[in-house]
């Protein structure tokens, strides 16, 4: 009997032995796994950023968020940090460290196994959304068509639908998708996107009354709300309504202080009216909040308009190079180079090459056959200034530069 108790003791010790090894192997699978994602670091904001008590409470959710990634290897904490990430973004213009660090979390979070169908659908629309602020707006499309599969009636996934089907040009889709979004969820997002599409299709006041809606959807101080407010005051400058602008403009530095996208939206209604001293103070001021690559081009431009070739040509240089530093994040920016080439150092074969390559990635644009029609206005190239022309007038929209586009090609064809 004492063998028999001795063998069978011998293998219960054998099957722990065995179990307690496969454990252990697991367990420092999973430790592995944790190690091997590095998580970015939050950077610091400027001061002017910081926006009372908002930095603070950013610094502590990241810091909850990090705990949980490292211990746990869950997916919910990984996403909350994209979302943190893709919000730190915006607010900041670190896009080359954001952007990236998003796409690190919600990479992780799609190739684990314990991601639910939930938050797997989560995940694929923060992928699609950063990839539409990236302007890979064909992988966006293609991301958010994987996120639709699994649920169709999601308002977040229908708006970045909306989104990348008015970056390719197939905007009676996106008319869709934004009808089916504010059926859903009437709120500053979906009112917003029916602004755009307004817009588009050139009902200019009903643009403006979706977007108003959406300001009062939305919460005041908030960044999202100053967003809005900030894109209704740019629809304003559009249409010749600069101080309708400003007074939207200073409507959001009440409530979100030093928001740089509000002061240089009062140097863009100041340039407009004729103040260009003034207009040129709030670039400058902007720029010091926040080096923004367009707040920079608009400075630029402004020096050109005034005569001040040598600053115009130096800063257009720092610009192409800030524009290289984006496009190594994976930041698509050639509308951008091609405006800067255009219309500050008058190069108009680079900023054909820059804006040809967006028309071949989405002929379909309004927006990027604006851009092909200028550069061919400016080159004396009357066929193709009609050709571009027309597809940019197409959705009869009514911005004043398409119609310029239009009348200039009309009249070189009569």
């Amino acid at each position: 009997m004492k063998r028999i108790r001795t063998k069978n003791l011998s293998l219960l010790v054998a099957v722990l032995t065995l179990q307690f090894l496969v454990f252990a192997c697991n367990s420092a699978k999973e430790e592995s796994a944790n190690q091997e994602l590095m998580i970015p670091e939050l950077l610091q904001r400027s001061a002017k950023l910081q926006i009372g008590n908002e930095w603070q409470e950013v610094q502590n959710q990241y810091a909850a968020y990090k705990q949980k990634i490292e211990k746990e290897d869950e997916t919910l904490p990984k996403l909350m940090m994209a979302e943190l990430f893709v919000k730190e973004a915006r607010i900041t213009g670190e896009h080359g460290h954001y952007y990236p660090a998003a796409l690190m979390m919600t990479e992780s979070a799609i190739s684990s196994s314990k991601t639910s169908p939930e938050l797997m659908l989560q995940a694929l629309i923060i992928k699609s959304g950063v990839q539409m602020s990236l302007h890979q707006f064909e992988q966006a499309s293609k991301t958010a068509a994987a996120a639709y599969a699994l649920n169709p009636s999601n308002a977040q996934l229908l708006g970045v639908l909306v989104d990348a089907n008015v970056e390719l040009g197939h905007y009676d889709a996106a008319v869709k998708f934004a009808d089916q979004m504010v059926s859903i969820r009437p709120d500053l997002r979906s009112y917003a996107r029916v602004a755009y599409l307004r817009e588009i299709f050139g009902d200019v006041e009903g643009s403006e009354q979706a977007m108003m809606m959406a300001v009062k959807a939305g919460y005041p101080g908030l960044e999202e709300t100053s967003w809005a407010m900030h894109t209704l005051g740019e629809m304003f400058i559009r249409y010749g309504k600069a101080d309708k602008a400003i007074d939207i403009f200073n409507a959001i530095l009440e409530q979100r202080k030093d928001y740089p996208f509000a002061v240089d939206g009062l140097g863009q209604a100041y340039e407009q009216m004729g103040d260009l001293e003034k207009a040129e103070s709030y670039y400058k001021e902007a720029i010091s909040i926040l080096p923004e690559v367009s707040f920079n081009i608009n400075l630029a431009k402004l020096y050109k308009k005034t005569n001040r070739e040598r600053e115009a040509i130096a800063l257009a240089k720092d610009i192409v190079v800030m524009l290289t530093e984006d496009e190594k994040s994976g930041h698509v920016m050639d509308l951008a180079y091609a405006d800067v080439y255009l219309n500050v150092l008058e190069n108009e074969k680079d900023a054909l090459h820059y804006a040809q390559k967006e028309y071949t990635a989405r002929p379909e644009n309004i927006e990027v056959n604006k851009v092909m029609a200028d550069i061919y206005m400016h080159m004396d190239n009357p066929d193709q200034l009609k050709m571009h022309a027309e597809i940019a007038s197409r959705t009869d929209s009514k911005d004043p530069e398409i119609l310029m586009l239009k009348e200039k090609a009309d009249l070189v064809i009569m």
